[in-house]
């Protein structure tokens, strides 16, 4: 593909005073690529080039085609977003600059143990990135979906590791956005990378019986189009086949109801244009007085559209007999709206500012912000696969308007979507007018009203037993939790206070501030802290770890000093042992290192690790004297440095790896960075060096830690 090509397709909605700047942005990207070449041997030009005809098919603005142009410039070609302000403005910059940082999330997440943290906050960007601008999105669904068809130039393991991605994340993203043509194309060559074989049998079967289903469909479409003209109404009506990935769904579905492909009937479908909303109802009516309709297969989803934009008319008839068809009814904006969702709000319409608050005004993308509010990590990534990209059902409330709830949802899903209070209140529910069960399964159709309380009235503890299925959202589950948490923090703050007094006790402790042992466990007030200790959030064990810090550890935090066993009897000085040594404290020396002595004025003899720098710096040789270990049967204080990706229960889990060991915890200290990364120092009694490498072994072994540090010495590991 050329630029001319490109600019032949701008040129048939954006006016000739717009194009000159991406021509230049092409130009730039030319020179900024020039000499590159993608892993398929293609110049790598051509990446950015077939982006941005994605977009231009979709008639995106002038600024978003030339973010399309720049994408890979910052990270691929060592030119700054500063640099392309400059040249492009602010707007481009900003496009730029989120596409940038998602190309660097999605590259990492493939790093061993980082994996499952990497994807959800990935994932966690890109939903961000889509409520603050929905361009940003856009162009990187139109990058992976060039990089998919490129995807044979690729590792097998990679190609695997992508196409998940794509199937888990990316097709449901464009699908939620309502961007139908690129969610088939995304979910097609998905399953060609992820299931090769299932890929070409479904591509196989399809085209042996193309010839009988596509002479169905002509003689359906001539059917419907002769009765149309005689009712004297115009319409565009053209068949709609099924794409790979749909099939091979299908086929699933009905693999468990003992059936086989032969057995699918609705491999393509009808789809009618028309001009007037008025008019698809019309045509609807003279559909059905042709052939008989299945009343359960009807959805009128332009009265009540889908919450991403989605409008339409469903209905499936029985034609030529049994044969089941399903058409489509719609206006040609409708249709429009419906192949490219979202990014058809940015079609280049000849004037006015672009609406960047767009996203905010889709349900489900503010539904994002809120869950990016109450979970983290990957309980994020479940909510969002759960309550937002998963499998869909279309129910309606009493007045008639629809609300989507994941499959699987119940009358207490229904009731949280609604208002929070409604479902706090909620006592029972009809549905289709009947009472039912308040796990009761909610299907496509169902009319759900609500029975709430008179007076005010609390959830049951019930409601969150995950084996009684009342509620299937992580919305409704968080809803309910924050009801019981707030209910009982009164009575969880006095729970808290009396166990902090209680092990401040234990341990002979008395604190000056509250405050301060609070903010270290990220709590702005010391009822926050002593709620969560009350409640179980905190637990004693992280208090004691907290609080028994070896003062000589680095950091600002509270902490004691933690008694050391005495001087090191064990080692020999010139062979003789009994004489007054002491250990190190700057490389804490073990028994298995090699040793070395410092005669110090009035305090005998120091040990000192031979590679401790301060003896490799010392100036006064002749202080130095042989030493070495005797019988080694006692402990020694040494510390370690920890560094780890912060998460719940990482103190405990090292800690429990610690005391496996026999080792015994003399003081520890926890200091938090705003990278998201741990600093642990723990002061343990080891026994030798061979000991240590044990203890640092298995702490390695732990999925989230990234170094281990000897304190006074290299690397532990």
């Amino acid at each position: 593909m050329d630029i001319d090509s490109l600019m032949a397709k701008i040129d048939e909605y954006l006016p000739t005073d717009k194009q000159g700047l991406i021509k230049a942005a092409y130009e730039f990207a030319a020179q900024a690529h020039k000499g590159q070449v993608r892993k398929s041997g293609e110049p790598y030009l051509e990446h950015p080039l077939q982006v941005a005809m994605a977009l231009a098919n979709l008639h995106l603005d002038r600024d978003t085609l030339i973010a399309a142009l720049l994408h890979d410039i910052p990270e691929d070609c060592d030119i700054s977003l500063d640099d392309i302000e400059i040249k492009f403005g602010s707007e481009v910059a900003k496009l730029v600059d989120g596409v940038t940082k998602l190309k660097k999330l999605t590259n990492r997440s493939g790093q061993g143990w980082r994996k499952s943290r990497v994807r959800a906050e990935n994932l966690r960007k890109m939903l961000v990135a889509t409520v603050e601008d929905l361009r940003v999105i856009i162009i990187k669904l139109a990058d992976r979906l060039h990089n998919m068809r490129t995807l044979g130039a690729l590792p097998l393991s990679k190609r695997r590791a992508i196409a998940q991605e794509t199937l888990e994340v990316y097709a449901p993203l464009a699908h939620r956005l309502g961007m139908w043509d690129v969610k088939w194309q995304l979910e097609d060559l998905g399953l060609r990378y992820l299931e090769p074989q299932q890929y070409r049998r479904i591509s196989r079967l399809v085209a042996e019986k193309r010839e009988q289903r596509e002479k169905f469909i002509v003689e359906a479409s001539q059917t419907l189009r002769q009765e149309l003209d005689k009712a004297g109404m115009e319409a565009k009506v053209f068949g709609r086949p099924k794409h790979i990935y749909s099939i091979y769904q299908k086929l699933n579905k009905y693999a468990a109801q003992g059936k086989d492909f032969g057995d699918i009937h609705d491999l393509f479908a009808l789809r009618v244009l028309v001009d007037s909303v008025s008019d698809c109802y019309k045509i609807l009516g003279t559909i059905h007085n042709l052939w008989h309709p299945m009343i359960e297969e009807f959805n009128d989803f332009i009265a009540n559209p889908k919450d991403n934009g989605y409008q339409s008319l469903h209905t499936t008839v029985l034609c030529q007999g049994t044969t089941p068809l399903e058409i489509q009814i719609r206006t040609y904006h409708m249709h429009q709206i419906a192949e490219h969702g979202v990014a058809a709000h940015w079609h280049y319409k000849g004037g006015g500012d672009i609406d960047l608050s767009f996203g905010h005004k889709i349900p489900w993308l503010r539904d994002i912000s809120q869950l990016r509010e109450e979970f983290d990590g990957e309980e994020f990534l479940e909510s969002v696969k759960t309550d937002i990209f998963g499998d869909r059902v279309f129910v309606y409330t009493p007045q008639g308007d629809i609300k989507d709830l994941p499959k699987g949802a119940t009358p207490l899903d229904f009731a949280f979507r609604i208002h929070t209070d409604l479902g706090y209140g909620c006592i029972g529910a009809r549905v289709n007018g009947r009472l039912v069960s308040l796990n009761y399964i909610l299907g496509n159709g169902d009319i759900v009203e609500i029975i709430a309380a008179k007076g005010r009235k609390g959830p049951s503890l019930d409601w969150l037993n995950p084996q009684l299925n009342y509620v299937k959202t992580s919305h409704a589950r968080g809803k309910i939790r924050q009801w019981f948490n707030k209910q009982e923090r009164g009575q969880s703050v006095d729970e808290g206070k009396e166990l902090l007094n209680r092990e401040l006790k234990r341990l002979g402790i008395s604190l000056p501030s509250i405050d301060k042992l609070a903010h270290q466990f990220k709590y702005k007030h010391a009822d926050d802290f002593f709620a969560a200790l009350g409640r179980g959030g905190i637990t004693l064990s992280q208090i004691s770890l907290k609080l028994s810090l070896d003062l000589e550890s680095p950091g600002d935090t509270i902490g004691i000093s933690a008694p050391r066993k005495g001087s090191p009897s064990s080692v020999k000085v010139l062979g003789v042992g009994d004489l007054f040594t002491r250990l190190a404290g700057c490389c804490h020396p073990l028994p298995g290192d090699e040793i070395i002595g410092y005669i110090t004025q009035g305090r005998g003899i120091t040990v000192h690790r031979k590679d401790c720098p301060n003896i490799i710096n010392e100036v006064e040789k002749e202080r130095l004297i042989d030493v070495s270990w005797g019988d080694v049967g006692q402990v020694y204080p040494v510390t370690i440095k920890i560094d780890a990706w912060d998460r719940v229960g990482l103190v405990r889990d090292i800690s429990a790896i610690i005391s496996e060991e026999g080792v015994n915890i003399t003081g520890a200290n926890v200091n938090h960075h705003d990278n998201n990364v741990t600093s642990l120092y723990f002061a343990l009694e080891i026994k030798s060096a061979t000991h240590l490498n044990k203890v640092v072994s298995r702490i390695y072994s732990l999925w989230n830690v990234i170094n281990v540090v000897r304190e006074g010495g290299s690397d532990a590991k």
